[in-house]
């Protein structure tokens, strides 16, 4: 009897998802706008602060900051639709930056004192890397940026940055609520025509999530073993690197349950590498540079890519996505 029991269990464990199982209208309005939905408000919150105190010692400003950062973690695997639409995603977050595009962005606006910053449409035409999060990241917490002699300008251009972040997420949710939402719940028309191409795309965002937190997030600090390179990390100027794999997970999670229904093993998996994110002392990755505690981000990064093999064997391709997807590279 105990051997049929656990047999039984194993089956249903391994059981294939398919697309017509998973409920895209629960995804999309259990996951998807709440997400964006809380980016949205902490992201006016950011450009409210910014406004009332724009400077980099501000408590409420810094506080804000963080919040709305936190929002926009959670929510940037969902890279799809009105994330892409004008750029949006990358104008809330250009990173990685390889070629330090957005120091110099910020330096060229500060020498000029562009008076794009005066007005959100023409602040929306400087450089990507002059735009969003990481840019305020230089503008609040690097002295190079936080300590420039010309006060005025610096809040002008905290205030753009904030302004805009709040209008591309504003942009973004309003598309979701207004017809986005609606199209891929309702499969049937000239953006998902079937509910496996709903299916696939969320499956498609879940990936990208997960490779992206292994590949990026853990595999730039962690270079190669003979040239580490921590100060590749991201958000480390916030000492926030470590975090942003711990939000990641989550998120990523609670969207893996919603696609991989009844799949024990996936959760198991998740539970693994959360736990073990969450076991580290280490909130830039600075260890990377020490064999032996390295090996700690190593095991977190083979953890996150047990999570997407297991992902990619057992629920990819009942969805029609072959078990050798990369979601980063469009194979």
């Amino acid at each position: 009897m105990k051997r049929t029991l656990l047999l039984s269990a194993l089956v249903f464990a391994a059981a294939p998802v398919l697309a017509q199982d998973i409920d895209i209208k629960a995804i999309v309005d259990g996951h998807v706008l709440p997400r964006y939905q809380s980016l949205a408000v902490e992201a006016a919150d950011l450009a409210q602060n910014a406004t009332t105190d724009c400077r980099p010692d501000s408590d409420p400003l810094i506080a804000a900051y963080h919040d709305a950062l936190d929002a926009w973690i959670g929510a940037s695997h969902l890279r799809f639709g009105p994330s892409e639409q004008d750029g949006r995603a990358f104008a809330l977050a250009f990173w990685p930056d390889p070629r330090g595009s957005t120091p110099k962005a910020l330096s060229a606006l500060l020498q000029d004192q562009d008076a794009a910053v005066a007005r959100s449409r023409e602040f929306a035409t400087v450089s990507v890397a002059a735009r969003g999060f990481y840019a305020l990241e230089f503008l609040l917490f690097d002295p190079q940026f936080s300590n420039t002699a010309n006060a005025d300008y610096h809040c002008a251009l905290v205030q753009a940055a904030a302004t805009d972040i709040s209008l591309n997420a504003s942009a973004i949710l309003d598309d979701w609520e207004t017809g986005y939402g609606a199209l891929m719940s309702n499969p049937g028309n000239d953006t998902y025509r079937t509910q496996t191409e709903a299916a696939q795309q969320l499956f498609t965002s879940l990936a990208t999530g997960l490779e992206f937190t292994s590949q990026t997030r853990l595999g730039r600090p962690m270079g190669t073993f003979d040239r580490p390179r921590p100060n590749r990390a991201e958000a480390r100027r916030l000492a926030r690197s470590l975090r942003h794999v711990q939000l990641s997970l989550r998120a990523t999670q609670e969207l893996a349950a919603l696609i991989s229904i009844g799949h024990v093993g996936v959760d198991k998996a998740f539970e693994a590498a959360i736990q073990r994110a969450d076991t580290l002392d280490d909130p830039v990755f600075a260890v990377v540079t020490e064999p032996q505690r390295r090996l700690h981000i190593e095991a977190l990064q083979q953890n996150i890519d047990l999570i997407r093999n297991m992902l990619a064997q057992e629920v990819g391709p009942a969805l029609g996505i072959a078990a050798g997807f990369n979601s980063l590279d469009g194979d």
